[in-house]
């Protein structure tokens, strides 16, 4: 399996180039890569909690959904280890929708004979990214007010696993 390029290729948050052909098929990617986040929804979605904790965002960016599978492995298994099973809610607000595309260049002995540079360079779908706007909730929590610090602590180790700075919002439901 190939390597995963660096993320800085993908980072910045603009309007994705989309060719448009006389030939129809040629104007649409053809096949979206699987998204890797397993669960959106973790936890109890049924009980009522006293508290809400966001993490927001603190900047315009894409993030690869290996990066969101990441924070939300970390997050939930802090929150599943103090509060068990049905003491925590979690779920991932963004979607990653934006698919990534590269266009492979051919290296090595007569790569020069099969490889078309610049000249068809659409790219082959490699994995998908959520497009990030400042302010933007990622993980929402919802925990009982004696399980707060865990939460916080999961949701802070969650900001670590990603590329972005974040922000934890505690929220109080009534």
């Amino acid at each position: 399996m190939a390597k995963i390029r660096k993320f800085c290729a993908y980072r910045r948050y603009k309007r994705p180039y989309t060719r448009i052909s006389k030939y129809r098929e040629k104007s649409y990617i053809r096949t979206n890569p699987n998204i890797r986040i397993t669960k959106f929804e973790m936890g109890s979605p049924t009980k009522k909690f006293d508290y809400t904790l966001n993490l927001l965002s603190k900047s315009f960016l894409q993030i690869r959904d290996n990066a969101l599978e990441s924070a939300r492995q970390t997050a939930n298994k802090t929150l599943e280890g103090g509060c068990g099973l049905t003491g925590y809610f979690m779920k991932v607000r963004v979607y990653p929708a934006q698919v990534l595309r590269e266009n492979p260049l051919a290296t090595g002995a007569g790569a020069d004979r099969f490889s078309t540079g610049m000249q068809k360079s659409f790219g082959k779908p490699i994995g998908n990214a959520a497009r990030v706007k400042k302010g933007k909730i990622l993980f929402e929590v919802r925990v009982n007010k004696n399980q707060l610090p865990l939460a916080k602590n999961a949701l802070r180790r969650a900001i670590c696993k990603l590329p972005c700075p974040g922000m934890v919002e505690i929220i109080e439901n009534k």
